[in-house]
């Protein structure tokens, strides 16, 4: 049998740490980046004897995880133990301990046992107890940062939240996110709502919105629209995302407008696409826009809040940066090539690419949310943007493989057209300074940090 312990502090009370990991979410925001794990029956959550099944993907298999929980003692510890699943044996203990009479001591103590015994433990011992490893001080870390975010705002009263896109790479995690930190999610649809309380059926191509459930919101989070970085733009796909985020925006905007009881607050995604293609320009929230297709989308994308800011709701247009995640978007497609060894710059590599860490972005949009004075354009991304000979030098290093190779703009514009001259080589080096001005932290300003979180990397400074 094999254990492994992990232990960390909290600045809060074990109570308040306990309650954040036995709410809907909290499962999810422990998943690294790098697994793929779904609930596929909750049970009836962390409850004496409830059981839960999970669904893990690692390469091209499927594994089934039923785990049972037992010795529930609320706000001091729970334990959970493998029914079914890859190991031959898993027991897993979470223990919140009160420490100088004022923060949480967490500690995680796991048993294991690998399938085929002695024969399991030398084939894939070593890599296990890694995997182990890496996972538990990602959850600890994650636990910090979460708690960290809320406690921030734990005088202000919880928040009742509407989320458009609340199924996509953004939405999903910052639904789990508020819903681990105790508070009330809508999510918008586009087919029927089968819970009353927690979706709301919306369609903006043919604008309908169940309104009424809108009513009482404190907020309205839209990130929905159609992917830019997915297929090619030919004129029903640029077609597809202006009319996916203008007419989007426009219906959620008036509907908000005539509610008795409207949100305090509509958060609006739009793109650093707004400022086009400027070189070496520093952009801030009061740069003039760009040109270009996805200058004017954007424009367009903005100008669609106007109903709600008419009507007197704040209204904050994110102007949102590259995101970086393991699980989506412009990295997750970077990292088989780059693995292999493939990657590096694209043209000259001087063009700048502004981006944020998926984490510190969901706390920004937290942070906005209560933070009355801030409204109009804010710039989503990291103080610290870089070009994509950096961007290239970074990933590299932390996946250890050499980025000698360079995609040259000419077969970037002949195998991409238009898409890749707005996506890959355009620079835009934009400047957060409304978020800086706000006093928001980020916990992942720097390059090298944020790909570590999401590639499941040890910093680069220590040795595994």
């Amino acid at each position: 049998m094999s254990e492994y312990d992990y232990r960390s502090g909290i600045e809060v009370l074990p109570q308040e740490v306990y309650n954040w990991h036995v709410r809907p979410g909290a499962f999810e925001r422990l998943v690294p980046p790098w697994e793929t794990v779904r609930i596929v029956d909750p049970g009836d959550g962390v409850a004496e004897g409830s059981r839960v099944t999970l669904e893990m993907k690692r390469g091209p298999k499927t594994f089934r995880w039923v785990a049972e929980h037992y010795d529930v003692v609320p706000g001091e510890q729970f334990s959970d133990r493998q029914i079914e699943g890859p190991f031959a044996k898993w027991e897993h203990q979470h223990l919140f301990k009160l420490e100088a009479k004022k923060f949480c001591v967490v500690e995680d103590h796991v048993r294991y046992e690998l399938p085929v015994g002695a024969l399991g433990k030398l084939v894939a011992g070593r890599s296990i107890a890694k995997d182990i490893h890496r996972t538990f001080r990602f959850r600890h870390d994650r636990t910090r940062h979460d708690l960290s975010r809320h406690r921030k705002f734990k005088h202000k009263d919880k928040l009742k939240v509407a989320v458009t896109g609340a199924s996509g790479l953004v939405g999903a995690e910052f639904c789990n996110f508020l819903t681990a930190g105790g508070h009330e999610v809508v999510r918008l649809v586009r087919r029927a709502a089968e819970n009353a309380r927690t979706e709301a059926y919306w369609d903006p191509t043919v604008g309908n919105i169940d309104a009424k459930k809108l009513e009482g919101c404190d907020a309205v989070v839209h990130l929905a629209g159609e992917n830019v970085g997915e297929g090619t733009w030919d004129g029903e796909k640029k077609r597809r995302i202006r009319t996916s985020r203008v007419k989007g925006t426009h219906l959620i905007s008036e509907a908000i407008a005539k509610l008795k009881n409207p949100p305090k607050v509509l958060i609006s995604a739009s793109a650093l696409g707004y400022y086009g293609n400027r070189g070496n320009e520093e952009l801030t929230e009061d740069s003039p826009p760009g040109e270009g297709f996805l200058a004017e989308v954007c424009q367009e994308w903005e100008a669609a809040a106007e109903p709600a800011k008419a009507a007197g709701i704040r209204v904050v247009n994110l102007r949102i940066g590259v995101v970086l995640a393991h699980r989506g978007g412009a990295l997750s497609r970077m990292i088989k090539p780059f693995s292999m060894g493939l990657g590096g710059k694209v043209s000259s590599g001087d063009q700048f690419m502004s981006w944020i860490v998926l984490d510190d972005l969901i706390g920004l949009m937290h942070y906005l949310i209560y933070n009355d004075k801030v409204e109009g354009p804010v710039n989503a991304v990291s103080p610290n943007p870089a070009s994509n000979a950096e961007f290239t030098k970074a990933l590299g290093q932390v996946l250890r493989r050499p980025t000698v190779a360079t995609l040259p703009a000419g077969v970037v514009r002949k195998m991409m057209g238009e898409m890749g001259e707005e996506l890959l080589l355009s620079s835009a080096r934009l400047i957060p300074a409304k978020a800086q001005d706000a006093g928001y932290k980020w916990f992942y300003p720097e390059l090298i940090p944020a790909l570590c979180l999401e590639l499941g990397r040890p910093p680069l400074d220590l040795v595994e």
